[in-house]
């Protein structure tokens, strides 16, 4: 990557702001859990995470402070669990 695009990419990445666990909360949103290695997955309250982590604690973070129930990796992808839209129909 070119030192142009490099500072562009960059730049982007400063206006990004991860989410936090007290604004999933606000949201009464929970964090969706997803474990790399064995595909093993969870749906844990925000509330559980806050009470750990606190409210300032980003959601993408979250991984690196768990641990698989499945296979014990320590290699945890978290994200919101934003509500579904259902079943989506008319695909064309």
């Amino acid at each position: 990557m070119s030192g142009f695009k490099r500072r562009l990419v960059e730049a982007e990445d400063g206006r990004l702001k991860a989410i936090l666990l007290a604004e999933l909360a606000n949201e009464g949103v929970d964090v969706f859990c997803w474990c790399n290695r064995c595909g093993h997955n969870a749906v844990v309250p925000t509330r559980n995470l806050i009470a750990a982590l606190g409210p300032a604690f980003p959601v993408p973070e979250v991984g690196s402070q768990m641990r698989c129930m499945g296979c014990g990796a320590k290699d945890v992808a978290t994200r919101p669990a934003w509500p579904s839209l259902g079943s989506v129909a008319n695909h064309l």
